[in-house]
């Protein structure tokens, strides 16, 4: 009986901090295109969106083929759009990116 306990505690554990840490779900275009159309990105204190800049996704045509699109996205995010920085391993900003490189296929 105490196995069986422990076994289902640990379990429960398992799918609790997965749930709460948000890795079930991982990065998708999808959510990309949420946050690329959001005005509030990354705490943006005004109310542009990259959409506002980007209609559709209009002149990023090229930007997978950019070496350094990472820090392209992050200085659109910190300048025009006037919020933080995103960690470039997180969640957030690999959907951005994801989404970012859908437009490559336009």
């Amino acid at each position: 009986m105490k196995l069986t306990v422990a076994t289902l505690v640990c379990s429960v554990s398992v799918v609790l901090i997965t749930s709460c840490s948000g890795t079930g779900s991982g990065p998708s275009a999808e959510h990309g295109m949420k946050l690329f159309n959001n005005p509030g990105l990354a705490a943006s204190l005004n109310a542009s969106s990259c959409a506002s800049c980007h209609p559709g996704g209009q002149g990023l045509e090229q930007a997978p083929n950019n070496p350094k699109l990472d820090d392209v996205i992050n200085r659109c995010i910190t300048g025009p759009l006037g919020g933080k920085a995103l960690d470039q391993g997180s969640s957030d900003f690999r959907s951005l990116k994801m989404y970012i490189e859908s437009f490559a296929d336009q």
